[in-house]
C-alpha cells in the first residue's frame, strides 16, 4: 500500500492542475446539485421490530384514515387571572381557534375542548387537540404557521396560549456561531503546529472542500432518501474534524521529510505512502464505526450513519490526492519542519521535545502513570452507573419554548401524565368476543399502579379492532411511566390466553420505551461487530495481538469516562449553567451506541498515527523503549494538535438549540480529550513500557497468514532516495 500511495502522491505532485480540478469541478457540481436539488420534506420515523410500531402499523390497516402515526398539535389556553375558560368571551376565542385550527390540507381533525371535555376542574386551562395526516418531522410549514397563527390570535384576544405536541417539531440548528468559533481554534491550532499560515490553511481548506462535496451530495440525495436535517449535522461535525486531521498529518509527514533533506515530490511521495496509509486505515476504523449502525435497523440512524461514512470517505480521497497537489502550489512556503528553530540554534545541540521527555518519563515509571490513568478515568466513568435513557419531549426543552410552556400548563391542569397518553391497541380478530375481550383489558388496566384515567374502548368499523386510551399518574419520561407500559404488556399475555385478543401498547411515550429498549439490545452486538472488524484491521497494521487489544480497552474505558461526564452535565446538572443545559432529564437513546461508533473511529486514528511511528523505529532497529520516545518525539504534538482541532470543532456544536446535538457535541469533545490526551498520551506509552518486546508479538502460523500492509513504507526503500532539488525548487531559488 505504501508503494501505492507514493506514486499516487507524486502524481498528485506532478499532475497538480488537473487533480485540483477535478475535485474544484466535482464541488461545483456538487454544489450547483443542491442548489436545484427539490426541496426535501421532513424525514420519517420508524422503529421496525418494536411493539409500538406494529401498533402503529395495525392501525393504519384497521382504521384507515386515522394516521396513527401523524403529528399531534395541543393549543393550550389559560385564562386571565380571576376569569376561567367557561366564560362567554374566553369561550368564543377559542371557538374561534379551533374553527382556524381546522383549516388546512393535512388537518385530519380538531377536537374543541368544550365538546371532547378538555377543560381542567377548576375551569383555567383547556386545549384543543389538532390531528394531521403527516408526522411532526413530515409536516409542511404551512401547517406550522396556520397553528401558531390561530395560536397568536387567541393571545392578541387576552388568552395565554401555548403550542405543544410535535406538530411544531422542527430541523436541528448546529450552531453557526459555535462552528466559527470552533473553526477559528482549529486555524490557530493549526498555525502553531505547522508554523505558516499557507501550511495551516491546506488543512482547513481540504476539510471544507470535503464537507461541501459530502454535505451537498447529502442534500442532493434527501428527498429520494428520506434524509433529515441531523444527517447533514452529522457529516458536517464528522467530516470537519477528520478532513483537518487527516490533512494535517500528511503536511506535518511532509514537513518531516524536508527535514531530512529530500526534494518536495520525494517528500510528498514519502508522506503520502506512510501518513497517508496510517491515514487510510485510520479512515477505515471510523467508517467501520459508522457504517456499523446499520445493525441497530433503525433506518434513521443506518442513513445518519452511511452519510457520515461517506463524507469520511470523500475526506480519505482529498487528503491523499488534493494535499498532494496544493503542496505542489505552496512551493517554500510550506517550510521543512524545524527550520526556523535549526537556524536559530545552529551549532547547539538540538534538544528533546515536550513529547519526547514525556514519552521518557511514562517509561521509566509506567506502573503509576497507568494506574492513575485508570483511576482517574474509572472515577469519571462512575456516574456511568446511574445512567437513565429516554428520547427528548416537551419536559426537555428549554423554559423559553412555547413546547415546554404548553407542558407545564397541561401538567398544572390536568396532571404530569396528561403529556404522555398511552393508547392501547386491542386486535378482537382471533376473539369470539371482540368487546368482553376489551372490556378485560380495560378492567385489568383500572387495576394497575399509576393509572389516572382510562378512556372507554372504541372499536372500528368492522368491530375487530379497539383503541383505549390511558393517562399516566407521572410524566412520560419517568421510571413509573415505563413500569406501567410493561405492566400492561405483560397483562396483555393473560389476556390473549383468556380471549385470543391482542394487547399492543403504542403512542409516543411507548415508541420512545422501545426505541431505547432496541438501542439497549443492539450495544453489545453493535461494540462486538465494530471493535471486532477494527482489532482484525490493527492487526495487520501493527503486525502484534497486544496492541490492538489494548487499543480496544483503552478506547471502551474512555467512552465509559465520556458517558459518566454526561450523565453528570445532561443528567445531574452539574456545569448545566456553564454549558447552556437549561433542562436536564435522562440521556437521548441514541447516545450511548452513536458515542460508541463516532468515537472508536476516532481514537482507532490515534492509534494508528501515533503507534505507527513507534512500531516504524522498533522495526528500523530501536529498543521498544526507545521507539515509544521516537513515536512520540515524530507524533505526539501532531496528535496533540489534531485532538485540540477536533474538540474545538465538535465543541462548537454545544452551542445549538438542539438537545440531541448540543449533547453529542459535548459528549464527542469530552471523549476526544480523554482519549487523545490520557489514552493514548498516557496508558498507551505506560502499557507499552510494561510489555516491553511481548508488545509487538504475533504467532508465527499468524504472522504467515497476515497480509503485510507496509505502513511503515518499508517498500520505499527499494525506490531510492531522491534528495535532488526538483525543477521548482531551482526556477525560485533563481528568481530569489
Amino acid at each position: 500500500m505504501a508503494t501505492f500511495l507514493y506514486k499516487l502522491g507524486r502524481f498528485a505532485f506532478r499532475r497538480r492542475h488537473f487533480v485540483a480540478l477535478f475535485w474544484v469541478a466535482l464541488l461545483t457540481l456538487a454544489g450547483v446539485g443542491a442548489a436545484s436539488a427539490p426541496a426535501a420534506g421532513s424525514t420519517s420515523f420508524s422503529i421496525p421490530g418494536t411493539e409500538a410500531q406494529k401498533a402503529f402499523d395495525l392501525l393504519e390497516q384497521r382504521f384507515p384514515g386515522m394516521s396513527a402515526d401523524g403529528a399531534t398539535g395541543r393549543v393550550v389556553f389559560k385564562a386571565p387571572a380571576g376569569e376561567k375558560m367557561t366564560d362567554a368571551a374566553n369561550k368564543a376565542t377559542v371557538e374561534k381557534a379551533v374553527k382556524g385550527l381546522a383549516d388546512g390540507s393535512e388537518v385530519v381533525s380538531v377536537a374543541d375542548p368544550y365538546q371532547a371535555h378538555a377543560v381542567s376542574k377548576n375551569g383555567t386551562v383547556a386545549y384543543a387537540s389538532v390531528k394531521y395526516k403527516v408526522s411532526g418531522m413530515e409536516l409542511k410549514d404551512a401547517s406550522r404557521e396556520a397553528l401558531k397563527g390561530a395560536a397568536q390570535d387567541a393571545r392578541d384576544a387576552g388568552l395565554t396560549v401555548e403550542i405543544g405536541g410535535d406538530a411544531l417539531q422542527a430541523g436541528a440548528e448546529p450552531g453557526a456561531a459555535g462552528e466559527a468559533v470552533g473553526l477559528a481554534i482549529a486555524a490557530v491550532v493549526l498555525v502553531i503546529t505547522l508554523g505558516s499560515l499557507v501550511a495551516a490553511g491546506l488543512p482547513l481548506l481540504t476539510a471544507i472542500i470535503g464537507v461541501g462535496i459530502g454535505v451537498s451530495t447529502i442534500t442532493v440525495l434527501a428527498k429520494a432518501l428520506d434524509l433529515g436535517d441531523t444527517t447533514s449535522t452529522l457529516a458536517l461535525m464528522i467530516g470537519l474534524a477528520v478532513g483537518i486531521d487527516y490533512a494535517l498529518f500528511i503536511v506535518s509527514r511532509y514537513r518531516g521529510e524536508l527535514a531530512e533533506g529530500r526534494s518536495r515530490e520525494e517528500a510528498v511521495g514519502r508522506a503520502a505512502g506512510t501518513a497517508g496509509s496510517a491515514v487510510v486505515f485510520a479512515g477505515l476504523t471510523v467508517v467501520i464505526a459508522l457504517a456499523g449502525l446499520s445493525v441497530v435497523n433503525v433506518p434513521m440512524l443506518t442513513k445518519m450513519g452511511l452519510a457520515a461514512a461517506g463524507t469520511v470517505v470523500v475526506s480519505v480521497l482529498i487528503a491523499l490526492t488534493m494535499i498532494p497537489a496544493l503542496l505542489g502550489y505552496a512551493g517554500r512556503k510550506v517550510k521543512a519542519a524545524g527550520e526556523k528553530r535549526r537556524k536559530s540554534a545552529e551549532g547547539t545541540p538540538e534538544k528533546p521535545g515536550l513529547g519526547a521527555r514525556w514519552a521518557s518519563f511514562v517509561i521509566r515509571r509506567p506502573a503509576a502513570v497507568l494506574l492513575l490513568g485508570v483511576v482517574g478515568l474509572g472515577t469519571i466513568a462512575v456516574p456511568a452507573t446511574q445512567l437513565e435513557l429516554g428520547l427528548p419531549d416537551d419536559g426537555s426543552q428549554p423554559t423559553s419554548t412555547t413546547q415546554r410552556r404548553a407542558y407545564d400548563l397541561l401538567s398544572e391542569g390536568f396532571g404530569p401524565g396528561f403529556n404522555g397518553p398511552l393508547m392501547i391497541v386491542v386486535d378482537a380478530k382471533g376473539s369470539d368476543a371482540p368487546k368482553a375481550a376489551a372490556d378485560k383489558v380495560t378492567d385489568g388496566i383500572k387495576g394497575l399502579k399509576d393509572v389516572v384515567t382510562v378512556t372507554p374502548a372504541v372499536f372500528n368499523k368492522a368491530g375487530d379492532t379497539a383503541t383505549i386510551t390511558v393517562i399516566p399518574g407521572s410524566k412520560p419520561s419517568s421510571v413509573q411511566t415505563e413500569d406501567l407500559v410493561h405492566a400492561i404488556r405483560d397483562q396483555g399475555a393473560g389476556v390473549k390466553a383468556d380471549t385470543g385478543a391482542k394487547v399492543l401498547v403504542t403512542g409516543t411515550t411507548a415508541m420512545n420505551i422501545d426505541f431505547s429498549q432496541k438501542l439497549n439490545d443492539a450495544l453489545i452486538p453493535y461494540l462486538g461487530l465494530v471493535v471486532g472488524l477494527a482489532f482484525l484491521l490493527l492487526i495487520a497494521v501493527f503486525r502484534s495481538i497486544l496492541v490492538p487489544l489494548k487499543a480496544a480497552l483503552g478506547f471502551l474505558l474512555s467512552v465509559l469516562a465520556a458517558l459518566g461526564a454526561v450523565v453528570a452535565v445532561f443528567q445531574w446538572g452539574w456545569l448545566g449553567g456553564l454549558l447552556g443545559v437549561e433542562q436536564t432529564g435522562p440521556i437521548m437513546s441514541m447516545m450511548p451506541i452513536f458515542m460508541v461508533g463516532v468515537v472508536f473511529g476516532l481514537a482507532m486514528d490515534y492509534e494508528v498515527f501515533l503507534v505507527t511511528r513507534m512500531r516504524e523505529a522498533y522495526v528500523h532497529g530501536e529498543t521498544p523503549g526507545q521507539a515509544v520516545v521516537t513515536g512520540f518525539r515524530h507524533s505526539a504534538r501532531v496528535v496533540a494538535a489534531a485532538a485540540a482541532i477536533m474538540i474545538a470543532v465538535f465543541g462548537g456544536f454545544i452551542t445549538s438549540s438542539e438537545s440531541m446535538i448540543k449533547m453529542i457535541g459535548f459528549g464527542l469533545a469530552i471523549a476526544v480529550f480523554f482519549d487523545a490526551f490520557i489514552v493514548r498520551m498516557a496508558i498507551v506509552p505506560a502499557v507499552l513500557g510494561l510489555l516491553g518486546k511481548k508488545a509487538w508479538w504475533l504467532p508465527k502460523w499468524l504472522d504467515r497468514a497476515v497480509p503485510d500492509v507496509d505502513v511503515e513504507g518499508e517498500g520505499l526503500k527499494t525506490l531510492g532516495d531522491d534528495r535532488r532539488k526538483d525543477p521548482d525548487e531551482d526556477r525560485e531559488l533563481v528568481r530569489a
